[in-house]
């Protein structure tokens, strides 16, 4: 039996207010200070005070997310279909992939920032580091997904490579590559973060690294709500698009 999806959101809203009030509970019960923890509703008052201080960030951040996911796309794709394309690549290409992979965002970013500047091209190399990675493994895990008969039937119509993984692979590496926006979308969001706490005039980043400063956490939290609706948003953005991208693969509801 499937689930159906907007019972499925409703129980998500019912368990997301059931855990805003055990934390309201707690904190009041407790009298946790709020340089501690504040609660959800001090949070909210917060944000609620001068929402468009957040909402300003929010846009400056999420350009600094969407171009460095676009680079990272581009860059993930590009490198799968090389690969695809010549597969005695492969081996090295993912060498240096899992390189770039364990290489610490937190260490990289300020050398960035030293190099380019606090402006916006750090922050979107940041964001390519962070997205290129599952972008590239789902790709090619979808190029290379094409079994034996269907490549032996490419071949008997004497298709190239291209033909083929313009008829072919791509399609069947469709459904990997929306998996990979699944994950690497809202990760552009949190690269985009943490570069800005590396140096940054505004965005989202640079109001958390003001609030930690500070010590003062209302900001800090109201912040971090946007960052996580925000992350919430594309992340079901992406579902639809490729709900019907792909309707054929949609499962009937019962």
């Amino acid at each position: 039996m499937k689930l159906n999806p907007k019972h499925d959101l409703w129980t998500a809203f019912v368990l997301l207010a059931a855990a805003l009030a055990a934390w309201e509970a707690g904190v009041r019960v407790s009298r946790t200070p709020v340089y501690l923890l504040p609660a959800p509703s001090q949070v909210w008052q917060t944000f609620w005070v001068n929402p468009t201080y957040y909402l300003d960030a929010l846009w400056i951040t999420l350009g600094e997310a969407l171009g460095g996911l676009t680079l990272g796309l581009l860059a993930g794709i590009g490198v799968a279909v090389g690969v695809t394309l010549r597969p005695r690549l492969e081996s090295g290409v993912m060498t240096l992939a899992l390189l770039i992979k364990s290489m610490p965002l937190a260490a990289i970013a300020p050398l960035l920032t030293i190099w380019l500047g606090f402006g916006v091209l750090p922050k979107m190399i940041i964001t390519a580091l962070l997205t290129f990675f599952p972008v590239l493994v789902n790709t090619l895990v979808g190029l290379q997904s094409a079994d034996g008969e269907m490549l032996d039937l490419m071949r008997l119509h004497r298709a190239t490579s291209w033909q083929t993984l313009r008829h072919l692979r791509a399609w069947l590496a469709l459904p990997y590559l929306f998996a990979a926006l699944r994950v690497a979308a809202p990760l552009s969001l949190m690269g985009a973060v943490i570069a800005e706490w590396t140096g940054a005039g505004n965005g989202l980043g640079h109001i958390m690294w003001l609030a930690y400063a500070n010590l003062n956490l209302p900001p800090l939290f109201a912040a971090i709500f946007v960052v996580s609706t925000v992350s919430a948003l594309i992340y079901l953005l992406i579902v639809w698009i490729e709900e019907r991208a792909m309707p054929w693969r949609t499962p009937p509801v019962e």
